[in-house]
């Protein structure tokens, strides 16, 4: 999954994309780098951003989701509006990825539901605003299990069906350091779901602050690929990335050493 940021204050490459004809030529590069699905957000989910209205959320995001669908590319659309999901789906997109799992907006399982897209729900404790604020566990990864399933649950009570379900343990929300790690390290417990699983590293604060907090782009990039290559042994579905080539390179590396 290639992220595609139409936001000018995303952590990483937040302004770079904000014109439309940029993002959509940075997806198109995605796409041709080796990425199967591209993932197109309006707001920044870094910790202490402030939300964004929907409608300018839209404003952001629906021509570059209506372009690439057009051009046959599968697109998901990053959100926590149920408004903006069912406008983006309409445009095109075939998945919803919401990082707060239907929680921030009470209408979105309902949305996605009286779609036929799937939906990605992460594990979500609060907003970035307040990031942190509930990173306490006893064990994160029996806490983040048991919170996602109830989760899926709540959208199988919507109508969508497990098939149209992935989950996300939600790498870097309301998780500090070394919970992260555990949160991965337990990826196999989160597979036992029944739903397909995405993970997020890329380039987040927890790799910096394994390899160095001074980690330029492209260390946090290799650092990236590698777990995503161990997040898909432990069964990922889908890894979202910043960085195309250097994961694809990685994944295929990991594929002959295993053939």
């Amino acid at each position: 999954m290639g992220i595609v940021n139409v936001t000018p204050d995303s952590f990483s490459d937040g302004g770079r994309f904000l014109d439309p004809d940029v993002a959509i030529a940075h997806a198109r590069s995605l796409r041709a780098q080796g990425a199967d699905l591209l993932d197109v957000g309006g707001e920044s989910t870094r910790p202490g951003a402030e939300r964004v209205a929907p409608r300018v959320e839209q404003q952001r995001v629906l021509p570059v989701v209506q372009a690439l669908a057009s051009e046959g590319l599968v697109v998901s659309i990053d959100t926590m509006n149920a408004s903006t999901a069912r406008a983006a789906v309409a445009a095109g997109a075939r998945l919803v990825n919401d990082v707060s799992g239907g929680l921030a907006d009470p209408d979105m399982l309902d949305a996605v539901a009286e779609s036929d897209a799937d939906i990605a729900l992460g594990h979500w404790r609060g907003p970035s605003a307040e990031m942190y604020a509930h990173a306490e566990y006893g064990d994160v990864v029996g806490e983040v299990r048991a919170e996602l399933e109830e989760r899926v649950a709540a959208a199988e009570a919507a109508g969508i069906p497990r098939s149209r379900i992935v989950v996300d343990p939600g790498i870097g929300f309301g998780k500090r350091g070394v919970q992260n790690w555990q949160t991965l390290r337990g990826l196999p417990r989160l597979a036992d779901l029944g739903c397909r699983v995405l993970v997020g590293t890329s380039r987040k604060r927890f790799l910096a602050e394994t390899i160095g907090v001074d980690a330029d782009l492209a260390r946090r990039d290799l650092a990236t690929a590698v777990t995503s290559v161990l997040a898909a042994r432990a069964g990922a579905w889908a890894v979202r990335v910043h960085d195309v080539p250097t994961t694809r390179d990685a994944l295929a590396v990991a594929r002959a050493w295993e053939a």
